[in-house]
């Protein structure tokens, strides 16, 4: 899997390159935009609704009363580490729905992306044609529909675990690895349909090359340090960066 995830991350220097050789400048900007709005959006959003939940979340399960009882500092430090992490965990949540949204909108623009690297690399083209195109489009909402309510279910149990003292302040790393997978499952799946994969074909395939996964989705959320320009490029770069790292894994016989 290390080796995978590797070549995952050299791809996206593989796919700045592709973008600056072939020109594809306006196919990055374009949903770029789109997406920095969107997650404007959901940064708002999140800021905005995050204390209440939290306070919801501590006053139905008991923690803050019984917190405020027993007037111990070591506790009350444990509680605000807890709080960190489980704001963290919120964070991811809130993403990975703002995430799965924008996915379903750009999947029309990112299914072009994925096609158009593959057709110069591979030096062949894939005529264009109306009907596989929505079929294209509806594969992958499909498939952004599936991942978010496995992603919720594994972030709901995460969150559970973020309440235990210790072992829950690895929670945010965890939700972070689940996030990296299913994002970068979205994006590998594109590869997958035109490789004639069924949507289950795609799943094992994926599951069984997870690095690939995980590399691609880790890279994405990496540029999002970088405010503005990462936020511009990530989406995009992320969908020629998938495309690439299968055929570097295939030439370098990682997969077959």
């Amino acid at each position: 899997m290390l080796k995978e995830i590797i070549i995952s991350i050299q791809s996206f220097f593989d796919a700045h390159r592709f973008i600056i050789k072939h020109r594809l400048w306006k196919w990055i900007l374009i949903p770029g935009l789109l997406y920095t709005l969107l997650f404007l959006g959901g940064l708002w959003l999140f800021w905005t609704s995050s204390n209440s939940a939290i306070e919801f979340i501590l006053l139905k399960t008991g923690v803050k009363g019984w917190l405020d009882r027993s007037q111990d500092g070591f506790l009350s430090f444990i509680f605000i580490v807890g709080q960190i992490m489980l704001r963290l965990v919120l964070l991811l949540f809130y993403f990975s729905l703002f995430k799965f949204l924008f996915l379903i909108v750009g999947s029309p623009v990112f299914a072009y992306l994925s096609e158009k690297t593959e057709s110069i690399i591979e030096g062949k083209e894939f005529p264009f044609n109306t009907a596989q195109l929505f079929k294209d489009i509806l594969r992958g909402i499909r498939i952004a529909l599936r991942n978010i309510v496995w992603q919720t279910f594994y972030i709901i149990s995460i969150l559970v675990l973020s309440f235990i003292p210790f072992v829950g302040w690895i929670a945010p790393l965890v939700a972070l690895l689940v996030e990296c997978y299913y994002f970068g499952f979205s994006m590998l799946d594109y590869s997958s349909e035109r490789s004639r994969l069924s949507t289950q074909q795609s799943i094992l395939f994926i599951g069984k090359h997870r690095g690939l996964a995980i590399g691609n989705g880790l890279v994405f959320y990496l540029m999002h340090i970088i405010p503005v320009i990462g936020w511009l490029f990530a989406p995009s770069y992320a969908v020629i960066a998938a495309t690439l790292s299968l055929l570097n894994a295939r030439k370098n016989h990682v997969i077959i």
